[in-house]
């Protein structure tokens, strides 16, 4: 019942994880203007994603897409493709998961292929939130990197944007709940063994004809 339990917190952790990351993938809040300069106008502020971009101004926000992929930085198409991968290996570790779980009535009576799937789907969720790990500290540490770069001009410095801090969360999330599916797989079971089963112990008070039998062969002794 503890097994079941731990599958079942694992996978709602992972799933949180994974939502969250669609949202921080597609939240144009990565990065946000640094007001370090004179020349800077405090009133508008600039957030950056990994797929557009927006200008906050008293009273109004305009968002705008990037116009060209292939004119982006490299950093930019490396989160990008780094955060697309991290939820492509989460979508298909939902389905193996939900297979996997005890509490699910798939594959009813297969219990070493179920622990098997129940792993599988923690490992790739585990890998899912290392993937999404990756952009968000190579992000972190360009935005402090030219932050404290003297040859940066000011108003090309950006600061933490709190998708940043999100994906922290995220990254740790399905790592942690790809940790507990994991464990929960690969924890015994506790099913009973099946009566006549290779291996399992019979006594002479369950199977009487055992019992005649041993008493003729100690009569032949």
């Amino acid at each position: 019942m503890a097994t079941t339990g731990l599958q079942v917190l694992g996978f709602l952790v992972s799933i949180a994880g994974w939502l969250c990351g669609v949202l921080v993938c597609a939240a144009p809040f990565w990065r946000v203007s640094a007001f370090v300069g004179d020349e800077l106008v405090v009133s508008e502020v600039r957030w950056e994603g990994l797929w557009m971009t927006c200008l906050s101004q008293p009273g109004r926000v305009q968002c705008k897409a990037y116009d060209s992929a292939l004119a982006l930085s490299g950093s930019i198409q490396f989160c990008r493709m780094m955060v697309v991968l991290s939820l492509l290996m989460g979508l298909l570790a939902l389905p193996l998961g939900v297979v996997g779980l005890k509490c699910t009535h798939c594959l009813d009576g297969e219990r070493g292929p179920k622990a098997r799937l129940v792993r599988v789907a923690g490992a790739v969720f585990m890998a899912a939130g290392v993937a999404f790990f990756v952009p968000v500290f190579w992000t972190t540490v360009a935005v402090i990197r030219d932050f404290y770069d003297p040859n940066v001009a000011p108003p090309l410095k950006r600061e933490l944007g709190p998708a940043l801090y999100l994906g922290g969360g995220v990254a740790l999330m399905m790592l942690l709940g790809g940790v507990m599916l994991h464990q929960g797989g690969a924890a015994p079971g506790g099913f009973p063994a099946k009566p006549g089963a290779i291996g399992a112990p019979t006594s002479a008070k369950n199977n009487p004809q055992a019992a005649a039998e041993g008493k003729q062969e100690k009569a032949y002794v």
